[in-house]
C-alpha cells in the first residue's frame, strides 16, 4: 500500500486531503504539532479520521522527522507558519526550514520518496500584473503606506500615472512578487522544492492555493481569514470591518477541491517539479463575502464606518487556473454553496469571544491593521 506522510495533516486542507486519500485506497500519517495557535490543548480534533496514523511532533524535529520519512512514499507538506504577524525569523525557520530540512534528510539517508508536494499561496503573486491602456503590461509593486493612509487603494500605472485607471490581469503560475514574509517564506519553499527536487531526482509540485474555504477550518486562530472573521462578528453582533473600500477582489475555493488537487497532482507525472495555480475560478469582493455570510445568518450585513488597511496587503488576488485545469481537474464548488456550509458548520462550533476581540485590538495595537487618515 502507498503510504502518504502529511505534515501539518491535523489542519483544516490535511485533515480533508486525509480523508480523501484514505477513501482512495492510501495508507495516510499525519505529521503534526497540534500546535496551541490552532488547536486546543495539544489534543487531536474530533474530526481526524481514525483510520489515519497520528504522530505527534513538530517539523523541525529532526529525528522524529527522519522517522516518519523513511516509512514513507509520498509527503504533502502543509506545515506552516500563518497570518501577518511580525515574527519574521518564525516564518523562516518554520515555513523555509523545515522544506529544507525534508530536502536534506531524504538526500542524507537516501528515501526513496516517489513525490513531494509543497504548499504554497497566491500570494506569492503580491500586487500581480495589470495592464495600461497606454503602456502595456507592467507589474504593480507593493502600495505604500503613505498611500494607503491617504484611502488612496487603486493601482497606477508606474510609467504615465495613468487617470484612466489599469486593468487587473489573471495571476499566472510563471510570475511572483513577493510582498510580505509570508509570501517570502512561502515562495522559498517552492524554490526549494523544485530545485532540489529537479537537483536530486525527487519529483516534487508546489501548489499556489488560492483562500481556502470550508468546515474544519480553526476558529481558535482568529488573526486572519475573512471567512471565519465575518461569520464570528456576525455572530456576536459586532460591524464588520472596513478595509480599504471593501471592493477587493479574492479568488476563493472549496477545501473539497483542492484535496482533489492535491490527490491528482499526487497520481500524475505529468505534474512533476511544476508550480499550480489552486483556484475556485471565480472571485467575490469582500463586501460581497461579507453580504453572503450575513446573509446565512439570516442578518443584515453591517460595515464599520472606520477605514482600515492591514501593512502588506495586496489589492486583487485571483489566479489562472488553465494549467491545473489542463492536467484535468477542474473545481466543482460554488463559493455560495461552500459559505453556506460553512455557516452551518460554524454555528455548531464554540469559539472564545473573548480572544477574538483581544487579537483584534492586538492586531491594532502592533500596527498590523492601521486605520486610514480619511
Amino acid at each position: 500500500m502507498n503510504r502518504v506522510l502529511i505534515i501539518g495533516g491535523a489542519g483544516f486542507i490535511g485533515s480533508h486531503t486525509a480523508d480523501l486519500l484514505l477513501s482512495n485506497g492510501y495508507e495516510v500519517t499525519l505529521y503534526d504539532n497540534l500546535s496551541e495557535k490552532t488547536h486546543l490543548n495539544k489534543k487531536w480534533p474530533n474530526y481526524i479520521n481514525r483510520n489515519a496514523k497520528k504522530v505527534l511532533a513538530n517539523v523541525l524535529d529532526e529525528k522524529k522527522l527522519l522517522e516518519e520519512l523513511k516509512k514513507t512514499h509520498y509527503i504533502i507538506h502543509l506545515a506552516a507558519e500563518m497570518d501577518l504577524n511580525p515574527e519574521f525569523k518564525k516564518f523562516m525557520d518554520v515555513n523555509v526550514g523545515s522544506t529544507a530540512l525534508i530536502y536534506e534528510l531524504i538526500i542524507k539517508h537516501n528515501i526513496n520518496i516517489k513525490k513531494v508536494i509543497v504548499a504554497s499561496s497566491q500570494f506569492v503573486y503580491g500586487e500581480g500584473n495589470w495592464k495600461c491602456k497606454k503602456c502595456g503590461v507592467f507589474s504593480a509593486e507593493l502600495r505604500s503606506k503613505n498611500q494607503m493612509l491617504d484611502s488612496n487603494w487603486d493601482i497606477r500605472c508606474p510609467k504615465c500615472d495613468c487617470n484612466n485607471g489599469v486593468e487587473y490581469c489573471l495571476n499566472k503560475e510563471r510570475h511572483q512578487n513577493p510582498p510580505n514574509h509570508y509570501a517570502l517564506s512561502k515562495y522559498f519553499q517552492e524554490k526549494i522544492s523544485i530545485q532540489l527536487g529537479l537537483l536530486y531526482n525527487i519529483p516534487s509540485v508546489a501548489m499556489r492555493y488560492s483562500i481556502v474555504h470550508g468546515p474544519n477550518q480553526s476558529l481558535k486562530n482568529t488573526y486572519s481569514g475573512a471567512l471565519r472573521t465575518f461569520a464570528i462578528c456576525t455572530k456576536i453582533g459586532r460591524k464588520i470591518s472596513t478595509f480599504e473600500d471593501n471592493m477587493s477582489l479574492r479568488d476563493y475555493i472549496s477545501v473539497y477541491d483542492v484535496a482533489r488537487a492535491n490527490l491528482l497532482v499526487l497520481q500524475k507525472d505529468e505534474a512533476n517539479y511544476e508550480v499550480f495555480n489552486v483556484g475556485g475560478g471565480e472571485s467575490l469582493t469582500v463586501k460581497e463575502l461579507a453580504t453572503e455570510v450575513s446573509k446565512q445568518f439570516n442578518k443584515n450585513c453591517k460595515f464599520s464606518s472606520v477605514k482600515e488597511f492591514r501593512v502588506g496587503d495586496i489589492r486583487h488576488a485571483i489566479s489562472d487556473i488553465s494549467k491545473l485545469k489542463n492536467l484535468g481537474w477542474e473545481p466543482i464548488y460554488k463559493e455560495k454553496d461552500t459559505i453556506k456550509e460553512y455557516v452551518n458548520w460554524f454555528k455548531t462550533q464554540d469559539f472564545d469571544k473573548e480572544k477574538f476581540e483581544r487579537t483584534q485590538l492586538k492586531m491594532r495595537n502592533e500596527k498590523i491593521i492601521i486605520k486610514a487618515k480619511k
